[in-house]
């Protein structure tokens, strides 16, 4: 397998990520290519991140429960379990933990595969290395992981935020949200009442064009729609043919 690559060293260093409690970003990367493995760790600890790395399925679970991670690197593709299995089974235990998926399929039902298993993101083989480091980077964010750069509460109706400690909730009931869900439940609540059309969702929350298959964003408002209006009066609406808007529900404020 030939990766598309760039050295380790040659990009300019960002800002570093951490903990909120000031240590390092504990990721967890999961390739049965060590010398792949090896690369992505190297960039990974450039970053300044805390790096683990296993080689198969079993050793993968047994790292996530010992290291708790902040962020997963999964090949779908293992020896003994697939990268799916090992989602499953990580997940039981860190329900929260964002996955990036790495494959070397690219048709576009197997990432909405991996992304419907769970999957936080997925870049196909060959890659950027710059690439992978700006994914992990956004789903850290999203995950709130990493240290807080502002805080605030969103309001929209009934419907409450906190970006601080990603608690959602809805007329006082708790809402559990996954880490892309709740990236995309917070840019329609910074636009209450704009209707949002899914080039530009997939722009602010997923940061690139998913091969242009806007239906991930279908997908992604069906699980929301399911968690934030289930069972009460709707505030996520399609129009047709143009987005999807946010808005208190009918009675209540904006």
């Amino acid at each position: 397998m030939t990766t598309d690559t760039v050295p380790p060293t040659s990009p300019a260093r960002r800002e570093s990520l951490t903990r909120p409690d000031g240590t390092p970003v504990r990721a967890l990367v999961v390739d049965d290519e060590p010398s792949l493995g090896d690369l992505l760790s190297t960039v990974l600890r450039y970053e300044g991140w805390a790096v683990e790395t296993a080689l198969t399925g079993h050793a993968a679970v047994r790292a996530a429960k010992a290291s708790r991670p902040d962020v997963v690197v999964l090949d779908v593709m293992l020896p003994d379990l697939t990268g799916l299995e090992v989602l499953r089974r990580i997940r039981a235990t860190q329900p929260d933990v964002p996955v990036l998926f790495l494959t070397a399929k690219d048709a576009v039902e197997d990432r909405v595969a991996g992304l419907t298993a769970g999957g936080d993101d997925y870049v196909t083989k060959p890659f950027s290395l710059e690439e992978v480091v700006a994914r992990l980077r956004g789903l850290l964010r999203r995950s709130g992981a990493t240290a807080a750069a502002e805080e605030s509460v969103l309001a929209v109706g009934d419907l409450r935020m906190d970006e601080d400690s990603h608690e959602v909730s809805r007329a006082g009931v708790d809402i559990r949200l996954t880490a892309t869900e709740f990236e995309l439940l917070r840019f329609f609540m910074r636009n209450p009442r704009r209707v949002l059309s899914k080039a530009q969702i997939l722009d602010r929350v997923w940061q690139y064009d998913f091969g242009g298959q806007a239906n991930i964003v279908e997908l992604y408002v069906s699980y929301l729609r399911r968690k934030i209006d289930k069972g009460r009066a709707p505030m996520l609406h399609t129009l047709r043919g143009v987005g999807y808007m946010l808005k208190a529900a009918d009675g209540e404020g904006a």
